[in-house]
C-alpha cells in the first residue's frame, strides 16, 4: 500500500467520496476527528457502512484509545464485522493489542505508537500477534510527549519504527500524515525524507494529498531499471546463492544486495497492477 486516507466517521456524506478518491486504504476515524457528542452516531454510521461495503478498497476503523469511555462499545460493534481492520491508537504494550484481539478475534490490527513508552516497546508491539499487520507512528502526540519540534526531532523515532516493523516481518511501514493540506511542497519534501528513512507510502488527511504521495513513493524509472539489470546479471552469472560479480558500471554485487532489488521490482509491479 502506498496511500491511506482518513475520513471523520461523523461525516457519512464523505465515506463513498473517500473511497472514490482512490487510496489503497480508507480509515474511518472514531477517535480524534470526532467530537464527544458525535461518538455514538459516528460509530453507528461507520460500522454499518463498513459491514455493507463490497468494494476492493481496504477499509480500516480507528477506534478510540484504550482506557477511554468509548473503546468497549467500539469493539463490541466491530466484533460483528468479519475480518475487520482496526487501527488502534496510543498503543503502549503488546497487552494493549492482545486485549483488543480477545474481544475481536477476527480483527487485523494496525498499532499506532504515540508515546515514548510505546516507542521503547515498538518491536514488542509489532510482534505481539500474527494479527498485527502494521505499526505506525502518531507523530503529533509523540512529538508533544518527546518535547521535540520538526522532523529532525522525530528522525530517531521514525527510524525505530521502520526497524521494528521490518524485524517483526511486517515490511516497511507507512509514514504519518502531513497536517498542512495546502502545502504541497512541504508534503513532497517530507515524503522524500520518509522514503529515505525506509517508509513506503503515507497516510493522508485530504484527497488532494494522494497524487503527491504516490509520486514520491513510486520507484523511479532508473531505480527499476537498475534493479532489473542487477537481478538479470546475478541470474546470468548464477551467483544468487553465493559469490560476487562486477557489473559493467563497476559495482560489486553479491546475494546480500538482492533483497532491495526484489523489493523495488515487486513494489513497481503492485503499483502497475493497481493502475490497471
Amino acid at each position: 500500500m502506498l496511500t491511506a486516507l482518513y475520513v471523520p466517521a461523523n461525516r457519512p456524506d464523505r465515506f463513498a467520496k473517500a473511497v472514490a478518491s482512490g487510496p489503497d486504504l480508507v480509515v474511518f476515524d472514531l477517535e480524534d476527528a470526532v467530537p464527544v457528542a458525535d461518538k455514538v452516531d459516528a460509530r453507528g454510521w461507520a460500522v454499518a457502512w463498513v459491514a455493507a461495503f463490497k468494494g476492493s478498497t481496504a477499509i480500516e476503523v480507528r477506534v478510540n484509545a484504550p482506557g477511554t469511555p468509548w473503546i468497549e462499545d467500539d469493539l463490541a460493534a466491530l466484533a460483528a464485522v468479519p475480518a475487520v481492520r482496526i487501527r488502534l491508537p496510543k498503543v503502549e504494550s503488546a497487552d494493549d493489542v492482545r486485549q483488543v484481539l480477545q474481544q475481536v478475534p477476527s480483527a487485523r490490527i494496525t498499532a499506532l505508537i504515540e508515546s515514548p513508552l510505546g516507542l521503547e516497546r515498538a518491536f514488542e508491539i509489532a510482534s505481539a500477534d500474527r494479527r498485527v499487520v502494521a505499526v505506525a507512528l502518531g507523530e503529533a502526540d509523540l512529538a508533544s510527549s518527546l518535547g521535540v519540534d520538526g522532523p529532525e526531532g522525530l528522525a530517531w523515532a521514525r527510524g525505530r519504527i521502520v526497524s521494528a516493523s521490518r524485524a517483526a516481518g511486517l515490511g516497511a511501514p507507512m509514514l504519518s500524515a502531513y497536517p498542512h493540506v495546502k502545502d504541497e511542497e512541504g508534503l513532497r519534501r517530507t515524503c522524500l525524507e520518509g522514503r529515505a528513512l525506509g517508509f513506503v507510502g503515507r497516510t493522508a488527511i485530504h484527497p488532494r494529498q494522494l497524487p503527491t504521495i504516490v509520486e514520491c513513493f513510486t520507484p523511479s524509472a532508473s531505480q527499476v531499471a537498475d534493479a532489473a539489470a542487477l537481478l538479470a546479471a546475478v541470474a546470468k552469472a548464477g551467483v544468487a546463492d553465493g559469490g560476487v560479480i562486477v557489473l559493467p558500471d563497476g559495482r560489486m554485487v553479491d546475494p546480500a544486495m538482492l533483497g532491495r532489488a526484489h523489493e523495488l521490482t515487486t513494489l513497481m509491479q503492485e503499483i502497475e497492477s493497481r493502475q490497471n
